[in-house]
């Protein structure tokens, strides 16, 4: 099993916009006794979004977690095109609503990783907090407590504690679900406008009209790629029949 992190895929402009953000071969992965990802090969390309597609057990938390780093791959070649590590935003469900943290301090951990949590953050930590925080629409609710949140509050919320990692690649795990529509709308069009500021998005979605706003796609079934591409191509009547079919 090979992970690499290839500075040279950000040291230039063109050679970012050839080269893919992400790289993976012959991956595998899973928990003691239960394998989880068979053999999956495929490249995630940079400036893009990519939606992971399934159904419930298909691998899609499974590969997100492999790319963020939290699950070590089984075999298999890992090759991210960029020398910072992603930012991971988990499912609003991982966060509990009994921790006692305000909306502030949840962003505020997005700069751990360079601070270390004990560690008092620097004016300028402090100002990428404020950034994200007011590009998020969160300003107002710094002093909140997550738990008093609505859904889309708090998604934003997580979204808010990734982008204050400075990654120009963004995980997302379901970061739709349960949402109301205006809520989803709101998230889809931050994604866009990532996107358009350099940032490659990656999101496991149970939402298919997420799935095909997205520029390409990965379909699992079962631990296995099923198909990836333009998701014109990927999430076609057949093919969707074929992949929510009773195994």
């Amino acid at each position: 099993m090979t992970i690499m992190f290839n500075e040279k895929g950000s040291s230039s402009a063109a050679v970012r916009d050839r080269a893919p953000r992400v790289r993976f071969s012959g991956l595998c992965a899973g928990y003691p006794g239960r394998p989880v990802l068979h053999q999956l090969t495929a490249e995630i390309p940079p400036l893009t979004t990519t939606a992971l597609v399934g159904p419930n057990g298909s691998g899609k938390s499974t590969l997100l977690g492999v790319l963020a780093g939290v699950i070590d791959p089984t075999s298999g070649d890992l090759e991210f095109g960029g020398p910072r590590p992603p930012a991971f935003v988990p499912q609003r469900g991982a966060v509990g609503d009994a921790l006692p943290l305000t909306v502030r301090q949840t962003v505020e951990m997005g700069r751990w990783g360079e601070r270390g949590p004990w560690r008092r953050l620097t004016r300028q930590d402090r100002a990428t907090v404020d950034t994200v925080m007011e590009r998020l629409g969160i300003t107002g609710l710094a002093a909140r407590q997550l738990g008093e949140l609505s859904g889309g509050q708090r998604q934003r919320t997580l979204i808010a504690q990734g982008l204050a990692q400075e990654s120009d690649l963004l995980l997302l795990d379901e970061p739709t679900t349960g949402l109301d529509p205006e809520a989803r709308e709101r998230i889809a069009t931050l994604l866009g406008e990532l996107v358009a500021d350099g940032v490659t998005v990656v999101q496991a979605t149970h939402d298919l009209a997420a799935a095909r706003s997205a520029d390409t796609c990965l379909l699992l079934r079962e631990g296995r790629l099923v198909a990836q591409g333009h998701p014109e191509q990927v999430l076609t009547t057949s093919t969707l029949a074929q992949v929510w079919q009773p195994a």
